[in-house]
């Protein structure tokens, strides 16, 4: 029996995430493309795989056998790829990186300047996702590793085949319209009554300053949604309402707007995930170690 080691990876990928439309979205293909594709390995194993249920397809004892049998294939491809990287000693690898705004912005020129002057070697590639959806991408083989973030108020679902290395903790601010608050630190409980700017309730960071505003006693009265943080800003210098940034988020800021400590102690803490089984991966470690000083850098070390 011959397999394609493309059609395996759909099939794990149909087995961990239960759709093949939650397939296509997670591996960038179209429904009927993964369809076809499972129907050839079906196929080529010349035994049934998928039972049909309506309009979704759930796999049988053989398929859910094959699934198993495709993560060990598949790590023992990835486990000869790295060793062949480690004989090259870093020479002409590349690594593929999942990035969101204020990382992009303020972190990530200064990591990739650290990584290109101690491992000129080293080729980083570079996906902006929003940081709910960056864990799966690297669990899925489609990054190498990827930036991820915890508020002291609500942490990331913890995956369990990827570790993470805390590399900055950054102070979370007020921001307010220029000379709207004359105060040296805010309370949260403070702006209850100030319309405010935030990301959708169900993105991690909408998600945790709503739960730190609950902390301190109220709702906050989100009048503008605003998913990118510099659109945020944008909207508080125009006197539009009020919104919280950290330190990576500031990078963005204008002079209309007054930045102000924070009385209540909230952090975000900024990691590097990969999956556990790369732990040893030269390059990987050297990015961590790049990206690690460049915080550093910025005044932004972890403990």
């Amino acid at each position: 029996m011959e397999v394609s080691l493309h059609r395996l990876k759909l099939l794990r990928e149909l087995e961990r995430r239960g759709t093949v439309t939650a397939v296509a979205a997670a591996l960038n293909y179209t429904v009927s493309a993964v369809s076809q594709q499972l129907a050839l390995l079906e196929r080529e194993v010349g035994t049934p795989l998928f039972d049909r249920r309506g309009r979704r397809i759930v796999l049988t004892e053989a398929g859910l056998s094959l699934a198993g049998h495709a993560e060990t294939i598949l790590g023992a491809v990835e486990d000869a790829a790295h060793a062949m990287e480690s004989a090259r000693a870093g020479v002409g690898t590349t690594l593929t990186a999942g990035v969101w705004a204020s990382v992009a912005t303020a972190l990530l020129p200064a990591g990739l300047a650290e990584l290109v002057r101690d491992h000129p070697g080293i080729t980083v590639r570079t996906r902006e996702l929003a940081p709910e959806d960056t864990t799966g991408a690297v669990r899925d083989g489609s990054l190498d590793l990827a930036f991820v973030l915890d508020y002291s108020t609500y942490a990331m679902a913890r995956v369990p085949e990827l570790a993470r290395v805390p590399i900055a903790v950054e102070s979370v601010h007020a921001v307010v319209p220029r000379g709207s608050l004359a105060a040296e630190s805010v309370r949260l409980a403070d702006l209850a009554d100030a319309p405010w700017i935030l990301s959708r309730a169900r993105s991690h960071y909408g998600r945790a300053v709503r739960i730190a505003c609950r902390e301190a006693g109220f709702e906050p009265e989100v009048r503008h949604e605003a998913g990118e943080q510099s659109t945020a800003l944008a909207l508080v210098a125009a006197g539009l309402g009020v919104t919280l940034a950290s330190d990576l988020g500031l990078g963005t800021h204008g002079a209309d707007v007054d930045v102000i400590p924070l009385a209540d102690a909230l952090t975000r803490t900024v990691s590097i995930a990969y999956r556990e089984r790369d732990a040893r991966r030269e390059p990987l470690r050297a990015f961590v170690e790049a990206f690690a000083e460049a915080a550093r850098g910025l005044g932004l070390e972890a403990p």
